[in-house]
């Protein structure tokens, strides 16, 4: 198991570093966009849907990032002003949704079929892709930034949780996880951004903040997954990556770091 899950991460990085680095700014667009597309096939999976709606759902996403390029050829740059009216509008609907419907969720563990499903999913799945295009126009070190917020808390936690974990977070959900380990998760994203330092002007106070809700976001996106993933009776969100699970298990968190950065950096930022 170990060593599978070792080839397929070693595997996944021949991938996606190259990609990050040289492929040109639409060519990352497509890329990702074609990652999220299978995460919303799996999606369709933790919606209950048959194998023909899981297709259509995932070809229904693709194409509407593809006509937002198609449309909106600056969407794969850092939004210039008139843009980013619309982008923020974007991105602070879905800072909402993961601060205040998502916990609401979790805490009444509400369905997820049908029209529902396939709204959540595109909220899910949508400005995190759009985000990660966006962030990667700024630089390939911006981009691994936001994502090592998601990586360090995942590892804090993991380990926090081991050493220290004796009350549950969310023990109906994911029985694993404790508050031990969130707070762990908090420590190693505290101790990334401090060493990294306050950025967009802020004081060390107002970035620790800052660093303080994208560690819970991430949580909180790692949470979403796991209860949809309980309610449809199944362990990973799919087998297409062994050891690993499937593309959504490894991007949950990153699906609500990615819009909420963004959405805190276009308000921060000039």
């Amino acid at each position: 198991m170990l060593k599978e899950r070792v080839r397929t991460a070693v595997l996944m990085l021949l991938v996606l570093v190259p990609a990050m680095l040289w492929l040109p700014q639409t060519g990352w667009a497509l890329f990702t966009a074609a990652i999220l597309a299978v995460g919303a096939w799996e999606w369709g999976g933790l919606a209950a849907y048959g194998e023909a709606q899981r297709k259509a759902y995932a070809a229904a996403l693709l194409a509407l990032m593809l006509a937002l390029l198609y449309a909106f050829p600056a969407l794969a740059h850092w939004p210039d002003v008139s843009l980013r009216p619309m982008v923020f509008s974007l991105y602070a609907v879905a800072t909402l949704f993961w601060l205040v419907l998502v916990p609401l969720w979790l805490a009444r563990r509400w369905p997820c079929r049908g029209w529902i499903g396939a709204a959540l999913g595109v909220m899910v799945l949508l400005p995190a892709w759009l985000a990660a295009v966006q962030f990667r126009a700024l630089g390939v070190p911006v981009l691994l930034a936001v994502l090592s917020i998601a990586w360090v808390a995942d590892i804090a936690a993991y380990f926090a949780g081991r050493a220290f974990g004796r009350h549950k977070l969310a023990p109906a959900i994911s029985p694993g996880k404790t508050w031990e380990g969130a707070a762990g998760a908090v420590a190693g994203v505290l101790v990334l951004g401090l060493w990294l330092g306050p950025r967009a002007n802020l004081g060390y106070v107002a970035w620790a903040l800052m660093l303080i809700v994208l560690t819970a976001v991430s949580i909180v996106g790692d949470l979403f997954e796991s209860l949809l993933k309980r309610q449809a009776g199944i362990k990973d969100s799919s087998a297409l990556l062994p050891g690993h699970g499937g593309v959504l298990d490894r991007i949950d968190s990153l699906t609500a770091i990615l819009p909420v950065c963004a959405c805190c950096s276009l308000f921060l930022l000039p």
